[in-house]
């Protein structure tokens, strides 16, 4: 099952979606090309796997913002029994593009 991402604004400068993903739901594989900052909207662990099939988990704490460089490929998973929301910044001008 897929996450389902919500475009919410896309111009020069920033992209804006929100992502839900349903329990067990994942992003498929996938290489962030921008800067970016996620936002949670709701607390809990997602796991993480890069492109080595080498897995880590991540906290989000609602509201508790963090920000990642461009370059980053990983598959995201849910492995909570709950819908896990957040909203994700890519920063299009960002010096490392």
């Amino acid at each position: 099952m897929r996450a389902v991402p919500t475009l919410q604004v896309d111009n020069a400068r920033i992209r804006v979606t929100e992502w839900r993903f349903a329990p067990g739901a994942q992003t498929g594989p996938h290489v962030h090309e921008m800067e970016y900052v996620v936002i949670p909207l709701v607390s809990g662990k997602l796991r993480i796997v890069d492109d080595d099939g080498v897995e880590a988990y991540g906290e989000l704490v609602h509201g508790d913002s963090y920000a990642r460089p461009a370059g980053i490929s990983h598959n995201v998973i849910n492995i909570n029994d709950f819908e896990i929301a957040f909203v994700e910044v890519e920063l299009k001008d960002s010096p490392t593009r």
